[in-house]
């Protein structure tokens, strides 16, 4: 006589297999990306073009789906009530998983118990730059002018609570500085204030920039990320001017709603991983300023742990509110 299998090892098998099974098939209809901002800007460029290359591969529609509004909580909470099948990806630039939830404290969701990560699909360096009328060419000089006259420099952002603030914020208690935040409605009338010399200086997507910076409108002053990069190779790193480990680089992910079967998950990082192998899809990101990563769920994770940590306690320290 064979010994019995237990119940629950049974159930535990049935489920191990319906779910390679349904990787194995996955997918059979069109997928969808919803992205929490408008159209037209790198959020939606992103997953349009990642998009494309996945649909090519998995003979199905991509679609991608703008839900945006409240600072992308909209379009957050949809994916956190979207069936955890695969079906509906969600990009999340990094505001929406590490800032938002320290801002918000009343979300309709939970960013770690709503979302698993699937990839880190691409980062987007940021450079400090300054007005050609500040007194400062390099970091040193900047920081010494701020120190000799606290209160007089002010930095632009495109809003309380973005990225570009929360720099800024990080950049005064690192450096020990008191530069003046200047929120505005968007990116576009921050940067034209910041040519105009109504601010001073703004920390932003070396993309959004680089065009005013090689044309003399602003000054390079320093990278906001770990390394140097290519389009300006004699522009050097915040943390090797002076303030080691200071990182502020944006990133882009896809996460979907918890309980997707893990097949399905490392599914979708493989095949996102190779598209970003593809070359003509990496000169495209190259365009938009980013660059590919492509990494796992528990690296993506790890990443999404690490800024949360910091970003909440540059949140608590700088005192930052957003107004309802």
């Amino acid at each position: 006589m064979q010994p019995l299998i237990p119940r629950s090892a049974v159930l535990v098998a049935v489920l191990l297999w319906s779910s390679l099974a349904g990787a194995q098939t996955y997918p059979t209809r069109p997928v969808h990306i919803i992205v929490p901002y408008p159209a037209g800007g790198v959020a939606d460029l992103l997953p349009r073009l990642v998009g494309q290359k996945v649909s090519e591969k998995w003979g199905q529609p991509v679609i991608v789906e703008n839900r945006a509004g409240a600072s992308g909580n909209i379009g957050m909470a949809a994916g956190a009530q979207a069936e955890p099948d695969g079906y509906t990806l969600v990009l999340a630039p990094t505001g929406n998983l590490t800032v938002n939830p320290a801002l918000f404290p009343d979300l309709p969701f939970d960013t770690a118990r709503d979302f698993t990560p699937v990839t880190l699909l691409a980062e987007s360096p940021n450079l400090l730059v300054v007005h050609p009328s500040v007194p400062a060419r390099n970091f040193k000089e900047l920081v010494a002018y701020a120190k000799a006259n606290p209160g007089k420099l002010n930095f632009a952002s495109p809003g309380a609570g973005s990225g570009a603030h929360l720099a800024g914020e990080l950049l005064n208690l690192e450096a020990g500085i008191q530069t003046v935040h200047v929120p505005y409605k968007g990116l576009a009338p921050a940067v034209n204030d910041l040519l105009g010399g109504q601010v001073q200086m703004m920390f932003a997507g070396i993309s959004t920039v680089i065009q005013h910076v090689k044309g003399g409108k602003l000054v390079a002053i320093a990278m906001a990320s770990p390394k140097r990069n290519p389009q300006l190779p004699d522009v050097p790193t915040v943390a090797e001017s002076g303030l080691p480990g200071f990182d502020v680089t944006s990133w882009y992910g896809i996460v979907v709603r918890s309980g997707t079967p893990r097949a399905i998950v490392d599914k979708v990082q493989r095949d996102m991983a190779e598209a970003l192998h593809d070359a003509d899809l990496r000169a495209k990101l190259a365009g938009l300023g980013l660059e590919p990563v492509g990494d796992t769920p528990a690296e993506f994770d790890a990443v999404i742990k690490s800024d949360t940590r910091k970003w909440t306690d540059i949140v608590r320290k700088a005192n930052i509110r957003i107004e309802k």
